[in-house]
């Protein structure tokens, strides 16, 4: 029996016991965690879920982030515009490694606030390498530093994504305009997707968020960063909440330098699109074959 025939046929057992008794029933299965009731147990996948359901599923959320965490929130679903495909690039020659845009991603994502958890690691490198094993994220001293340049690495939304080919529960797949997204209502943390990304990019929930009220971003999506439960899969989204409504990543807004570029791929007059014709353009482990949306360059 397949995920959906089964939660098919414990919806309707739960029909027969009534909501209590069936959540007594299920205690052994959601043990694992208190964020998981049982109307999130029993809830579709993404692609299965009406516009009529997703609303209830939204102000289910909405009400339980009110309940658990004490803050008013408002849980949207934005969808890709017809005919948009993102991607990103960033400028390592004026990077300067001071991670602004790490925290700019810890703050907007509302990621847990004692693992200081960002999608985003910024590596110091030894001019002349990108190898990024000998990639440093540790570092304390003032930067930028002689004979280093610093390289920000985070999810690339792979067009032959490995992360999504090995889900068992396909709970994670990739949109029409090129982001690769998790259902963290579906997904069953196996952590396959975290082993078979080539760049790290993929974070798991060992512990259940803990974010200070006044800190919490009320701004959230479905598919990108409301407050995730425990025991789930998570990663970069390009911020979709923000820039599927025409603004622009977190932490592009952070970086001081202007080192980020972001935009249509399939926009002639784009910034994206000037980088990838008049800069030296690279990907991370091209070998792989990943085809990634994420590029880097040097202006000389």
């Amino acid at each position: 029996m397949d995920d959906a025939s089964r939660r098919g046929a414990l919806k309707a057992c739960g029909a027969l016991l009534g909501s209590t008794a069936f959540a007594r029933a299920l205690a052994p299965l959601t043990e694992w965690t208190d964020d998981l009731s049982v109307d999130a147990f029993l809830q579709k996948h993404y692609k299965e879920l009406t516009t009529d359901e997703m609303a209830a599923v939204l102000t289910r959320l909405e009400d339980e982030t009110a309940l658990d965490h004490g803050v008013e929130v408002t849980i949207s679903d934005p969808r890709p515009t017809p005919g948009v495909s993102f991607g990103y690039a960033l400028n390592l020659s004026v990077c300067v490694g001071c991670r602004k845009c790490a925290q700019a991603c810890h703050v907007e994502n509302n990621h847990d606030r004692a693992t200081h958890n960002s999608y985003i690691r910024v590596l110091e490198m030894k001019k002349g390498s990108i190898d990024l094993e000998l990639g440093r994220t540790d570092y304390a001293h003032p930067v930028p530093s002689p004979e280093r340049f610093y390289m920000p690495v985070q999810c690339h939304q792979c067009d032959n994504a490995p992360c999504v080919k090995v889900c068992p529960v396909e709970a994670t797949w990739k949109e029409e305009d090129g982001i690769v997204v998790v259902d963290y209502n579906w997904c069953i943390g196996c952590r396959y997707c975290e082993a078979a990304c080539p760049y790290h990019a993929r974070r798991f929930n060992w512990e259940k968020p803990e974010i200070p009220a006044e800190e919490i971003n009320p701004d959230q999506g479905y598919l990108s960063n409301r407050i995730r439960p425990q025991g789930v899969m998570e990663k970069c989204t390009f911020c979709l909440h923000r820039t599927r409504n025409g603004r622009l990543p977190a932490c592009l807004e952070a970086c001081p330098t202007g080192a980020r570029v972001f935009g249509d791929l399939n926009d002639a007059d784009s910034d994206i699109r000037w980088v990838l014709a008049n800069k030296r353009v690279f990907v991370l482990k091209e070998d792989v074959g990943t085809r990634p949306r994420f590029f880097y360059y040097f202006d000389k």
